[in-house]
């Protein structure tokens, strides 16, 4: 998948993505993450993206040009790509959740928006993006933590980037079937040695071995918590 962000910081990106699973997929290349500076397509020599609002309104708003040069930018290096889309990252978007990141993971292009300041001219939101999300009801300083959201939970459901490509399944906020009714899982509850602890024992069922009755175990747990 090629996920390219769009920011006023990119510096901000280059720690999150230096570690662990995302680096390692960044160089499996199951992942081409680039990151765009905003003010690379600034509209001065001052690196101007921002401007007053009409209207009176205190703060600065983004200008429409500059995000409109680098998603052209954006489109002609993504040309091969047809299942792709742009989103900007909103206060006032739609809620982030498990389903819209398993929607997003079929992508082959995604594009991040990280707004800034008091937001964004009306018409990026309008004609240039495909949708606005939001990673909960609150206010951040910019968009660039929810969009490193998005691109961790969305990399994680790539094939090949964890360990085992199950291993990302039938976990929490996943969906699963039990008695015939699609429910919202949580994660059961699971142990590692020592087998007691403090007067703490492990479930005598895992460890019997059976995984007939393991499995049958794991699902009453979710269902007591799903009750």
């Amino acid at each position: 998948m090629k996920i390219d962000v769009v920011t006023l910081f990119p510096k901000m990106f280059e720690s999150p993505f230096d570690e662990s699973i995302i680096k390692r997929a960044i160089k499996n290349k199951i992942i081409d993450l680039k990151i765009h500076n905003l003010r690379d397509f600034a509209i001065d020599n001052y690196g101007s993206v921002d401007d007053k609002p009409f209207g009176g309104d205190v703060g600065m708003l983004i200008r429409v040009e500059p995000v409109f040069n680098v998603l052209e930018k954006i489109k002609k290096e993504n040309k091969k790509f047809k299942n792709k889309k742009i989103i900007l990252m909103s206060a006032r978007g739609k809620k982030l959740d498990q389903k819209k990141i398993e929607e997003l993971a079929k992508l082959d292009n995604l594009v991040l928006i990280a707004g800034h300041y008091e937001g964004m001219d009306q018409r990026i939101s309008d004609y240039m993006v495909d949708e606005e999300l939001s990673v909960g009801d609150y206010v951040l300083t910019g968009g660039e933590i929810p969009a490193m959201v998005i691109i961790d939970a969305v990399s994680r459901l790539l094939p090949g980037v964890l360990g085992k490509d199950h291993s990302s399944k039938n976990e929490s906020w996943s969906e699963i079937e039990i008695d015939g009714k699609k429910i919202r899982t949580e994660e059961y509850p699971q142990y590692t040695r020592p087998q007691e602890f403090m007067g703490h024992k492990v479930p005598e069922v895992l460890l019997g071995g059976d995984p007939k009755k393991i499995k049958e175990w794991q699902l009453e747990q979710i269902r007591k918590k799903n009750q």
